[in-house]
């Protein structure tokens, strides 16, 4: 099993998502226990391209500092919604490390958390999603606490995902060690 962080960068990571403080103190929870277990914590940044202020190099760009990342943990960049792209390398990494479980939190729910989501099972891989790890804005459709629901309990369940508590996504955390 992986931890995939998704587009937690500065740019967008704050106060206008969705449960941002529960998101927030989850996927630090999650960030840690799976370092302590020696799960693989995995980063991938969304590049909007040169001159968008929301590229490598831009402030933006970044990973939002309570979720950074450390000396030799992946990052991957990505050009378009989802991370498993070929574009990326993402897919083809794990499957020379033959990992087939990902957990996946970030941003934002109904663009980048739902085609990596997609695309993920679509390659037959396990994917993971823990609750209020994910969220999003409000668009002109519905609010961000819709969309959120929306993803999380109707469209991913039973269908392209194992949405799963907070207590049993670190129970299968702890449990990659024991299997290793």
């Amino acid at each position: 099993m992986i931890l995939l962080v998704v587009d937690t960068q500065k740019g967008i990571t704050d106060e206008r998502l969705f449960a941002f403080g529960r998101m927030k103190e989850n996927i630090k929870q999650l960030i840690k226990l799976a370092r302590e277990e020696a799960v693989e914590v995995i980063f991938v940044c969304h590049d909007d391209g040169p001159g968008t202020g929301f590229s490598v190099g831009d402030e933006d760009f970044e990973i939002y500092d309570e979720f950074a990342s450390l000396a030799g943990e992946r990052i991957f960049d990505k050009t378009v919604n989802s991370a498993f792209h070929s574009s990326t390398g993402l897919l083809d990494y794990l499957k020379e490390r033959k990992e087939n479980q990902v957990m996946i939190v970030g941003l934002q729910t109904n663009l980048c958390i739902d085609a990596t989501i997609k695309t993920g099972f679509d390659n037959g891989l396990e994917m993971i999603v823990p609750e209020y790890t994910n969220s999003t804005f409000d668009n002109e459709f519905m609010t961000s606490e819709v969309c959120y629901h929306y993803y999380n309990e109707m469209i991913w369940p039973n269908r392209f995902a194992k949405c799963v508590s907070m207590e049993e996504a670190m129970e299968m955390l702890v449990k990659t060690k024991v299997g290793k």
